[in-house]
C-alpha cells in the first residue's frame, strides 16, 4: 500500500486560521505509532509538471499561481495567503495523487495523506483548493490511455463543486457527490449524481444511502478506475458539517467504498479531503481509520 507525504503538506499559517494544517504531520505519525503502515510504504512525489497541470487548468490561471498575481479577491476567495511554498504544496499533492492512482493500476490501491482539492476549477480555486488533484490526476489517466472511464466518489460533507463542473459533459468521468445539501458550497455545479443529505443526518440514515448508492453506481458503470475522497467533515465533531455522523459511522463509510471497489476488482486511489473538528484528534483519528480499513481490505 503505497502513501504519499511530504512535509510540505503542513503549510504554516497565520496563527488562528482555521484550516487543521497539522493533521498532516499527525496522520503519519500516527500511522506508524500504531503499526498501520511502515516507513518504507510512504512515498515523497515530485512537483507535478507544468503540461500536467494544464491538461486540466487554463493557462491564464496557472500563470497567476506561479507568478503569484492572484488578486485580494481571488486569494480571499481561496482562503489560504499567497506565496510559492503554497503552489509548489499544491503541485507536490496533484503529483501525490497521480502517483496514487499509477500504485492503484498495479496494486489495487494508493492513499494520499493530502489531496481531494474538489472546490478548484478550471480558471480559480476557492475552499481552501488552488489547483484540483483528482481533476488532474484523471485528466493525466485518460490522457496517458490508462483509464478509459473514471468515477469520482466524493463523500466529503461539502459539494465537489469544482470538480462537477470541470467535468460536466464529459462522458469518459462519471463524478458522484453526496453531501450536506445546504452546506457549503452555497451554490451547487451539477454532478453527474449529486445526493444531497439534510443536517443533522445520523450513521442510520447515511450508511443504507450511501450503500444503496454504491450498489447502483458500480452495477451500472463499471468504471475503469474511481478516486475516492474521504473527507471527514461528515462527523458529528465537525465545526462545519452539519452531520451527526460517528468515528465508527465514518470508518463504516470506508469500508463500503473499498469492499465495493475491492469487490469489483476496479482500482482505487484515495485523498482525504476536508475535517474540521476543533479537537485536532477527532480528525486525526478518522483519518487514519480510513488508512486502517485500506490496510485490513487490500
Amino acid at each position: 500500500m503505497l502513501i504519499a507525504y511530504d512535509p510540505i503538506f503542513a503549510h504554516p499559517l497565520p496563527e488562528g486560521h482555521r484550516f487543521p494544517m497539522a493533521k498532516y504531520e499527525l496522520i503519519p505519525a500516527q500511522l506508524l505509532r500504531e503499526g498501520i503502515v511502515t516507513i518504507d510504504q510512504f512515498h515523497k512525489p515530485q512537483p507535478v509538471s507544468e503540461e500536467t497541470i494544464l491538461l486540466t487548468h487554463t493557462r491564464e490561471y496557472w500563470d497567476k499561481l506561479k507568478n503569484g498575481k492572484l488578486s485580494e479577491k481571488e486569494v480571499r476567495k481561496i482562503g489560504l495567503p499567497q506565496s510559492p511554498a503554497l503552489v509548489m504544496r499544491e503541485r507536490v499533492i496533484c503529483q501525490g495523487t497521480i502517483d496514487c492512482a499509477l500504485h492503484a493500476l498495479e496494486h489495487g490501491i494508493g492513499l494520499n495523506v493530502a489531496g481531494g482539492t474538489h472546490h478548484a476549477f478550471t480558471d480559480h480555486g476557492e475552499g481552501f483548493c488552488l489547483m484540483n488533484d483528482f481533476a488532474v490526476a484523471t485528466n493525466y489517466l485518460l490522457h496517458q490511455k490508462l483509464a478509459g472511464y473514471v468515477m469520482i466518489i466524493d463523500l466529503d460533507v461539502h459539494q465537489g463543486n469544482g470538480t462537477a463542473a470541470i467535468f460536466e459533459g464529459n462522458e469518459r468521468v462519471f463524478t458522484f457527490s453526496m453531501h450536506g445539501e445546504h452546506n457549503y458550497p452555497f451554490h451547487k455545479e451539477t454532478s453527474v449524481w449529486d445526493v444531497g443529505l439534510p443536517d443533522g443526518t445520523t450513521d442510520e440514515e447515511y450508511l443504507p444511502k450511501l450503500e444503496s448508492c454504491l450498489a447502483s453506481l458500480f452495477e451500472r458503470e463499471r468504471p475503469d478506475f474511481v478516486f475516492y475522497l474521504s473527507g471527514v467533515d461528515i462527523l458529528a465533531t465537525d465545526r462545519y458539517g452539519r452531520m451527526k455522523v460517528t468515528e465508527n459511522g465514518c470508518r463504516c463509510r470506508d469500508e463500503l467504498v473499498l469492499n465495493t471497489v475491492k469487490q469489483y476488482g476496479i482500482p482505487c486511489a484515495v485523498a482525504m479531503g476536508g475535517g474540521y473538528s476543533p479537537q485536532l484528534r477527532h480528525i486525526v483519528n478518522a483519518h487514519c481509520n480510513t488508512f486502517k480499513t485500506a490496510a485490513a481490505i487490500f
